[in-house]
């Protein structure tokens, strides 16, 4: 199980981002530091002691911030700013404390990582790359109509499609740049284990070194499948969201009967096959929390659990959960709803430690935050502060027709106003390169309409909050430090 709980050896210096942290023990300890290891001498690092360490515990917290007014709350002139950030980057300890801080996921899970290949460099110059993720959305139709999705109804690809779309992410996976084993995965859109040819697409892409993950509902992970699509099993990982712990709440949700009961039944399969044939392909899930429904965790734990009974040597890998109170003024919860899921996620934790030890949880941005007893509050990016060059050097996504979506939640077949986000179309004679150095190197823009941001997923936001937070930074004058951390 993952924890986010501090190391009992961490220091006041790692901590100082937390809730509650010793502000006055992290100021001392940095001060002495500064002094000890020459960076500094006493009466400098008596008066900037304090504010690294209030520099810590802002970015720890609110990590896409500009420069520039995190100058001004300092109140402090550029030529003393610009001494605070060298001397952060000689204290390891500041560092961390941001990483671990109660915003430390966003700098974990996305930012630092894209930083380090270079991605939002791209982005920022206008230069055109291969996308750094690329999402393929090869299900022609889906058997689920969940309420919460924005698929419309009865919106489907035509079956003809098929030879040559699967044709065209073939020639996609080929062009996939080396060094990024995790460059590609498989979603949707819709459900795509309705595509018959994505056991043959999961092989060429394990062949050329690329390890895939499915998005899927598993509704169709049936031992049946997995005999006609036997390439199924070179995937890296079944990622599979589900919509509730029985079938009553399946069925309120995705408007199909006793759908729950064939996913159950489908996983436990699935835990048995994959344990005789000790394959290396890793299961998970994906679970939301609704408002009211935090309870409903500990009963996640026990179908976890009984999934593990089915193979007790190749237990169920991980678990994602998130929340979504999108109802929420500014995303924000109350305070009944915060003690309500701050005492969940505790219960949570506890019975996750007896029964599935093994389990690896990911809690996202914003349930991360609140386990440290911070607020939680999901970042939201409105029209006004959307990107009209958006951001294909780092994230694309193609559907069975070869069009190429800007953003992840825009892919998905007669959707009002999602067709203005298509960069353009790969097929015979059009790479996926070429697509997007053709919209890069026009200098195409989309001015974003009301609503538009719902086109977003959590991903694109933070990736857009990222490169506006950059842009500032090199507007202001602090292009050699933008960003704060990279």
């Amino acid at each position: 199980m993952t924890s986010t709980a501090p190391s009992p050896t961490a220091g006041p210096v790692a901590t100082c981002a937390r809730p509650g942290a010793d502000l006055a023990a992290a100021v001392d300890a940095v001060r002495r530091d500064l002094i000890a290891d020459g960076h500094a001498g006493a009466d400098e690092a008596a008066t900037v002691a304090p504010q690294l360490v209030r520099l810590a515990e802002h970015y720890g917290n609110r990590p896409f911030t500009p420069l520039e007014d995190a100058r001004r709350s300092l109140d402090v002139d550029r030529a003393s700013f610009s001494r605070l950030l060298d001397l952060f980057g000689q204290v390891p300890g500041l560092r961390h404390a941001v990483e671990a801080g109660p915003a430390g996921k966003y700098w974990q899970n996305t930012v630092l990582p894209l930083e380090q290949r270079g991605v939002f460099d791209s982005a920022l110059a206008h230069k055109p790359v291969f996308p750094y993720s690329v999402g393929l959305y090869p299900g022609p139709t889906c058997m689920f109509r969940c309420h919460f999705c924005v698929r419309v109804t009865g919106a489907r690809y035509d079956p003809s499609a098929l030879e040559s779309g699967n044709a065209m992410f073939a020639s996609i996976i080929d062009e996939i740049p080396p060094g990024n084993p995790y460059a590609m995965y498989f979603s949707g859109g819709l459900e795509p284990l309705t595509n018959p040819g994505l056991g043959t697409l999961s092989s060429r892409a394990a062949a050329r070194g690329l390890r895939p993950t499915v998005y899927t509902n598993s509704f169709a992970l049936t031992e049946r499948t997995l005999d006609r699509q036997p390439g199924l099993w070179d995937l890296h990982a079944v990622r599979t969201s589900l919509y509730g712990l029985n079938d009553k709440e399946y069925e309120e949700t995705t408007g199909k009967r006793a759908s729950f009961g064939r996913v159950r039944a489908n996983l436990q399969r699935f835990q048995q096959l994959r344990a005789e044939r000790e394959n290396p392909v890793r299961v998970g899930f994906s679970y939301i929390v609704l408002p009211g429904r935090t309870h409903r965790l500990l009963d996640l734990v026990d179908f976890i659990a009984e999934l593990n009974e089915a193979a007790p040597d190749r237990p169920v890998d991980f678990l994602n959960v998130r929340e979504d109170y999108s109802g929420r003024d500014n995303g924000r919860l109350t305070e009944a709803e915060r003690t309500e899921l701050q005492e969940g996620l505790l219960a949570f934790e506890e019975r996750v430690s007896r029964l599935t030890p093994t389990l690896n949880i990911d809690y996202g941005y914003a349930l991360h935050s609140l386990k440290t007893g911070a607020d939680a509050e999901l970042l939201r990016i409105r029209p006004r502060t959307m990107r009209p060059s958006v951001h294909p050097q780092v994230s694309v996504q193609v559907d069975l027709l070869g069009d190429v979506y800007l953003y992840r939640e825009a892919g998905f077949p007669d959707l009002d106003g999602a067709d203005r986000y298509i960069a353009g179309r790969v097929g015979p004679g059009t790479s996926l390169a070429e697509v997007v150095e053709r919209f890069v190197g026009d200098g195409r823009q989309i001015a974003p309409h009301d609503g538009d941001e719902y086109f977003m997923d959590g991903f694109d936001q933070v990736i857009t909050a990222r490169l506006n937070q950059l842009e500032a930074d090199v507007a202001a004058g602090w292009g050699d430090a933008r960003g704060f951390l990279r």
